[in-house]
């Protein structure tokens, strides 16, 4: 793993992943609600709702139709609802059919942590960025209350106390790695922003704590360098690939990312005294999987299963579900999602975020590592 782990736990350590329990906390929390942040790694339909809904046959092997998921299924944070008990987060964004007593998805696809200054409309990033995210939720918390004292939506909005009992995920900041590619940043100058990318995320999350928010569950950013998208932009002019082929210099600029984050969360802890911070090492499960994809039963873990063209099946001008002018599917779905890793070239197929999921929700990448149904047990 790439972090260090709270140092009062760190001779523990073998002993918590053999042993489904720990010194932090093997009660469960009994999370009422959680209230997501994030961008399309986490997104259940708040962009579908907002800007343009995915095409078929995203959410086919699942939900059988599309259900405003980038993947063929379930996200993480569907499988983390589930290992909750509870129901799949209705996107902030969609009014028709939601519920939100459970909790709230405030994620779109293509959000950042900053704002960005190109367009959605000319091909950038969504204007919901993480602070974006943050008012919603804040408005959220009032407005809900408010309706609620008044007898209405009793059915469909949080208590009270849920806000304080939830837990609150977040996995966003790979598209701002992304953002400064497409603007023709150095990698260096990439890494140069990385602090005011992070001084960004830590005020939000200290505005949520703010407002009663107790147990964060933090995911780092995945090995970009792994991602198909970026092999297929930047493989020919990048020398520098690992054993299994990913583009190492775009793992460094990830798991600089990373490291900056994790040293993000440990002054968060001193700052808030209250909060339960889990840092989850996103990074490292995903890495495992794209690097054992063969030995797990996996195809290429670079070539998308749903796509059109080139050496990985995928093409940023005919995507997942595309059409050619005479109105055909031309970006199709491979016969069997559920042997393949990547699902359209940028994001995960359901047996892939299926299999991460099972990897991080016993603590066994986390800090401290306590698994997400204890996870408002604080490091001390």
């Amino acid at each position: 793993m790439e972090f260090k782990v709270c140092a009062l736990h760190f001779l523990l350590i073998a002993n918590i992943l053999l042993v489904q329990s720990s010194v932090l906390g093997s009660n469960k929390c009994n999370f009422p609600a959680i209230f997501n942040f994030g961008d399309s790694n986490s997104d259940t339909g708040g962009f579908s709702a907002a800007f343009s809904p995915v095409p078929p046959p995203y959410g086919e092997t699942f939900f059988h139709a599309p259900a405003g998921r980038n993947s063929d299924g379930r996200l993480i944070i569907d499988f983390i609802a589930e290992s909750l008990g509870l129901p799949y987060l209705s996107a902030f964004l969609d009014s028709v059919g939601s519920n939100f007593s459970h909790g709230a998805n405030f994620a779109t696809s293509a959000s950042t942590i900053r704002p960005q200054n190109l367009s959605l409309s000319k091909g950038g990033y969504s204007p919901i960025s993480l602070d974006v995210q943050q008012v919603e939720y804040s408005g959220f918390v009032a407005r809900s209350q408010a309706v609620r004292a008044k007898g209405l939506s009793l059915d469909s909005l949080p208590e009270k106390d849920y806000f304080s009992r939830a837990l609150y995920t977040f996995d966003i900041g790979q598209n701002d790695i992304t953002a400064g590619l497409d603007t023709n940043l150095t990698l260096e100058e990439i890494k140069a922003q990385v602090p005011d990318m992070i001084g960004q995320f830590s005020s939000v999350i200290k505005e949520v704590y703010s407002l009663g928010g107790r147990s964060f569950w933090i995911h780092n950013t995945a090995p970009l360098g792994c991602l198909t998208y970026v092999l297929d932009a930047l493989a020919a002019t990048t020398p520098e690939v690992d054993r299994y082929g990913c583009l190492i210099p775009y793992n460094e600029a990830s798991q600089h990312f990373n490291a900056k984050l994790h040293e993000a969360v440990v002054q968060l802890r001193e700052e808030l005294p209250l909060a339960a911070i889990t840092y989850v090492d996103i990074y490292s499960a995903k890495y495992a999987l794209i690097s054992q994809a063969k030995e797990l039963g996996f195809e290429d873990p670079f070539r998308a299963c749903c796509g059109y063209g080139g050496k990985y099946n995928y093409s940023r001008f005919a995507r997942c579900g595309s059409k050619n002018g005479a109105g055909d599917v031309l970006a199709k779905s491979c016969k069997d999602p559920s042997a393949w890793i990547s699902w359209d070239g940028i994001h995960f197929t359901e047996a892939a975020n299926e299999w991460i999921f099972h990897r991080i929700a016993d603590g066994s990448f986390s800090d401290p590592p306590v698994s997400i149904e204890s996870a408002c047990s604080r490091c001390s």
